[in-house]
């Protein structure tokens, strides 16, 4: 026992649950084809936790211990050719080299020979499984052992003793032929029963007391032609036995099974896919791929420690993927230039007080204008429903304002005044009690006070955030001041009180002036969280104006057009696909057989052949009949025999000369049937381009159909676990953004799949479940929900829907691809999106990645020591630090001539070359954008043609 036990303490640890799972119930009776058999199914497989020996490229073996391991399925065309072999890849951390990590395959890896042999092997099985003593026996993991791993000991019922007895008994009988000894052998003088019609009664009706099985015997004795027949004692009667005497070809009773006698059942096979949670738990060490995440406190299990504040907290990732996608599906109504998702969190995260990054000061002011029209466009009518002001606030702010710039007034007895009374004298008197009532509002309102936004707000007096707006007053950072005053109102809804109070305590303190420009310069030191918090609140109310929801309604409009022209190419196509398939047929039929040679060729050759036999076989003769020694007999000679067969032999090959001129003119012109057969060809030729032509149109309405689909935000699917993929390029933009962005060359825009958490109800009602379905589900399957989310997912985790996590390396999606099981309902449909996408994801992905590592090169370049570059009038800072100073909004300045941020005076100002540049970015745009066919400018479906 103690050489027993070292060897099961020396077998690999990370092997004992596979191995042992692998056995559980197989039906190998000798133990030496069982371990061959686990021995070729593990020798190449390793799984996490083992120890493994890598071999590089060089031969050099190196130490290491499995991290990961990932299965990738074999992908089949729609012909049935493979398209690429199953296969796997294994992440290996190297115990020598600390750090570093080695993805290796199965060519690349191998385990120590003593760790893992048959003789290991074999001890191992035989110390932690058994087997009852009867044929077919399935081998069985001991309880303790089995409880230690989780295994299921429930023996499957079509592997039960008494239903593999009875199913083995089935199978001889059915060998033999149960019912052989029932047909006797007639003889001449015997005959079949008369045969009677049907009575409209059951058998059981006419006769309720007899059995199944007298009816079988009476049928059987009926058979061997007694005339007896019906008068049968029944089994159990005494003179049954003589009556078997007396009859010896009777066969006896077929074996029926008794009512309460057990039938086995074949095993039910289940219909694939099926609710993936109710799939057995694959333990094979293969996990999902390791998300990435955004923010500085990625979801974890272990209490995380307080963050530095000026990172992206996971509170804001799904806002800040929500405001970029709403920027970008509508940057045609906002007139701004589509950006990527890097470019968008770089301007975020700028911060300077002297220079302003264009990409976030043309977002604030694009989706502020939509709320307020221009002062000439309706006088400047609010396009969104707004809480009102509390007016003793309005009063409050007001006699504030009156108080500070009104001069102190002296004090002065308190005399009744005489005469008449006017309202300045009413005002002068009511002077002091108004100080005091200000005085001690002031007071009674000091410990609820947290920000001086209305102040600010209210700054120049007649002259609120609404009036600002009107009049479009944005130059040098006055768009902050609107902002103030629009936050300050909205405070006022109960939702948004708590963020709109947490945004102005920072954007107008107490302890600081209530001044346009103190808000100005709290905006350029604000967090990023903040100022994400900020676009949300924009974007919000912006897809309440009318702007947005006529957008929404012609792409409607325009999505039902295209699927009226989806509808008619399809049809096209079919008839084109028809008439092709009939010109095929009509061509087989004009195409000569191209069988072998015709008759009358084939006896010509053999003609031709046969002249030149005869030529050799006589001049054999004569060769033998010179070389004999005797004198040769000479009889008598015919002169003109070798005429003729000279003359014969002209005659043939002038015929053949013949022939062979004719088929020659009967080439160069060819015949009636050659010249249909050639335009049948042609025919066929152009409607194949013209189905061609058809499915690409089909192709280009698709994805015009796609970017037309604004309202919504689709999701590629879900896994077992309920969380959601997302790919935000698919969701109505072009995939890698408006081809005549000033950011176009980065080739695209998001570059990443996105992974959210499960809702609550999702969670509440298949994860997290009550403790009656917890356990029955550890009984079915050894573990609950979460903890097979932990061990299914492996290292990262996603758990609400505030939670989001991302992918941005091909490899790690086609890691995805081959971790969804496709027997699920849910994961199956996620699969096949993720295979119908994966080459445009993956492009995408490998784009990403180039333009960042090439500006994370110019920003390496921008580090070394330059001369200085002096600037009288602002601060210089190199654009190449950061990638979003490089965008501009040309959108703009095409369709308005100027941006959103400029001062009308400037643009009053500079007329003219407002006025050039435009007409130069209109040519320019002649010449790149096209035009529908209404020969109207199109915007993002202009991504079928090649700028």
């Amino acid at each position: 026992m103690n050489a027993s036990g070292e060897v099961e303490d020396a077998f690999p640890d990370a092997l004992r649950e596979p191995i042992l799972r692998k056995v559980q119930f197989s039906t190998i009776s000798r133990i030496d084809n069982l371990v061959d058999h686990i021995f070729e199914i593990f020798r190449r497989d390793f799984y996490p936790g083992e120890n493994v020996t890598v071999i590089l490229d060089g031969g050099e073996r190196l130490n290491g211990l499995v991290r990961e391991k990932t299965k990738f399925p074999e992908i089949i065309r729609a012909d049935g050719t493979k398209d690429r072999e199953a296969f796997v890849r294994y992440f290996v951390s190297l115990k020598s080299r600390p750090g570093e990590e080695a993805l290796v395959d199965e060519e690349h890896i191998t385990r120590d020979r003593k760790t893992f042999t048959k003789q290991r092997l074999r001890s191992f099985i035989k110390n932690t499984v058994d087997r009852e003593a009867w044929t077919g026996a399935p081998w069985i993991v001991r309880t303790e052992i089995a409880n230690q791993y989780r295994i299921n000991t429930e023996v499957p019922a079509h592997l039960e003793y008494d239903n593999q007895v009875a199913l083995r008994k089935a199978n001889h009988s059915h060998k033999k032929g149960e019912y052989d000894g029932m047909l006797m052998n007639f003889s001449a003088s015997q005959r079949l029963p008369e045969l009677k019609p049907k009575s409209h009664k059951s058998k059981n009706a006419q006769d309720p007391g007899r059995t199944r099985q007298e009816q079988v015997f009476e049928f059987q004795y009926a058979l061997t032609g007694n005339p007896a027949f019906g008068k049968v004692p029944p089994p159990n009667h005494p003179q049954f036995s003589q009556f078997i005497n007396n009859h010896p070809g009777f066969g006896g009773f077929p074996q029926l099974p008794g009512k309460n006698q057990f039938k086995p059942l074949p095993t039910p096979q289940i219909k694939y896919p099926i609710e993936d949670l109710e799939i057995p738990p694959l333990r094979d060490g293969a996990n999902r791929p390791a998300l990435k995440f955004l923010c500085q406190d990625p979801p974890s299990l272990e209490a995380t420690s307080e963050l530095p504040s000026d990172g992206i907290l996971m509170k804001s990732v799904g806002p800040l993927l929500e405001t970029w996608n709403t920027l970008n599906v509508y940057c045609e109504v906002f007139q701004l230039d589509s950006f990527t998702f890097d470019d968008y969190i770089d301007a975020l995260q700028f911060s300077s007080e002297n220079v302003q990054c264009q990409l976030l000061v043309e977002i604030h002011c694009a989706v502020l204008k939509k709320l307020v029209n221009d002062v000439n466009d309706k006088n400047g009518q609010v396009q969104v429903s707004l809480p009102e002001l509390a007016q003793h606030e309005d009063e409050e702010n007001d006699s504030m304002r009156d108080s500070s710039t009104a001069h102190t007034p002296t004090p002065e007895p308190n005399v009744k005044p005489s005469g008449r009374t006017t309202r300045s004298s009413l005002a002068k008197s009511g002077a002091s009690e108004i100080k005091d009532s200000v005085d001690d509002a002031r007071s009674s309102t000091a410990d609820s006070k947290h920000h001086r936004g209305a102040e600010v707000d209210q700054s120049t007096r007649m002259y609120d955030w609404k009036m600002r707006l009107r009049k479009r007053d944005f130059h040098e950072g006055r768009w902050v001041v609107i902002v103030v005053g629009l936050l300050n109102q909205l405070s006022g809804n109960n939702r948004l009180r708590k963020v709109c109070d947490e945004i102005l305590v920072q954007l107008a303190p107490l302890d600081r002036e209530p001044t346009p420009e103190t808000a100005i310069s709290q905006y350029a030191n604000i967090n990023i969280n903040l100022r994400i918090s900020i676009i949300q609140i924009l974007c919000m109310l912006s897809l309440e104006t009318k702007a947005i929801r006529g957008y929404m309604e012609d792409c409607n409009n325009q999505m039902t057009e295209y699927r009226k022209e989806k509808i008619d190419l399809q049809r096209a196509r079919k008839t084109a696909v028809e008439e092709m398939r009939v010109l095929h047929e009509d061509r087989k039929a004009l195409q000569p057989n191209t069988n072998p040679p015709s008759p009358l060729a084939e006896l010509e050759e053999l003609e031709d052949g046969r002249v030149e036999g005869l030529d050799e076989e006589g001049g054999d003769e004569d060769e033998i009949m010179d070389s004999d020694d005797e004198e040769p007999i000479r009889g008598r000679s015919l002169r003109r025999a070798n005429d003729r067969a000279l003359e014969r032999k002209r005659k043939q090959d002038e015929e053949k000369e013949r022939k062979e001129r004719v088929q020659a003119e009967k080439a160069k012109k060819p015949t009636k049937q050659a010249k249909q057969l050639e335009r049948l060809t042609k025919k066929i030729d152009d409607t194949k381009d013209r189905v061609k032509e058809l499915e690409e149109e089909v192709v280009t309405i698709e994805n015009d159909l796609r970017e037309a689909d604004c309202p919504r935000t689709r999701v590629l699917g879900k896994d077992r676990f309920w969380n959601r993929y997302y790919w935000m390029e698919r969701n109505a933009m072009p995939y890698a953004g408006l081809p005549d962005s000033s950011t176009a060359d980065a080739g695209y825009a998001n570059g990443c799949i996105w992974v959210q958490g499960p809702y609550d109800l999702e969670r509440q009602g298949f994860i997290e479940l009550s403790e009656s379905e917890n356990a029955q589900y550890r009984r079915a399957f050894q573990m609950s929900v979460p903890e097979r989310k932990l061990l299914e997912e492996g290292s990262t985790h996603v758990f609400s829907a505030c939670q989001w996590g991302y992918y941005d390396d091909p490899d790690h999606l086609d890691m995805l691809i081959g971790w969804l099981d496709v027997r699920g309902t849910r994961e199956s449909k996620l699969r096949k999106e993720l295979q119908a996408q994966r080459d445009k994801i993956s492009m995408y992905m490998q784009k990403r990645k180039e333009y960042l590592a090439a500006n994370k090169d110019k920003k390496s370049e921008s580090c070394e020591p330059t001369s200085r570059i002096s600037t009288r009038t602002k601060t210089y800072i190199d654009p190449s630090g950061h990638r979003c100073l490089a965008w501009r909004n040309g959108t703009a300045l095409r369709e308005l001539g100027h941006l959103h941020s400029e001062p009308r005076l400037l643009q009053k100002k500079q007329t003219q070359t407002v006025k050039a540049t435009k007409k130069a970015i209109e040519e320019e745009g002649r010449q790149t954008r096209a035009t529908n066919r209404n020969g109207k400018g199109i915007s993002r479906q202009g991504t079928r043609y090649s700028f």
